[in-house]
């Protein structure tokens, strides 16, 4: 069983529109789009080695902390996106 990954530091990649983590040499992803104030996240992805250890859900939080604090509005065009803030009220007023 997979443990949760609490080190771990996720970037901020600008040039490739994503958050990004790297855990055993594997890299996990929420890739985005910007266009007119809005952060639209397109897709997230965890290798299968790496799933169960709350990866995915550091990476949305990273993302959608950056989209508040540039007081952008989020589109959910990824679906563990739109299921995250779903479940999480205090990032629903950043829907548009």
């Amino acid at each position: 069983m997979n443990t949760p990954q609490s080190g771990v530091e996720v970037r901020h990649n600008r040039a490739e529109g994503r958050f990004e983590v790297e855990v055993d040499g594997l890299l996990s992803v929420a890739d985005y789009t910007l266009s007119d104030g809005r952060m639209t996240f397109t897709h997230t992805f965890v290798p299968d080695a790496l799933r169960g250890r709350g990866l995915a859900e550091k990476l949305v939080r990273a993302g959608l902390a950056h989209a508040q604090a540039e007081r952008l509005t989020v589109v959910p065009a990824c679906s563990y996106v739109a299921t995250f803030i779903q479940r999480h009220a205090e990032f629903q007023a950043l829907l548009g």
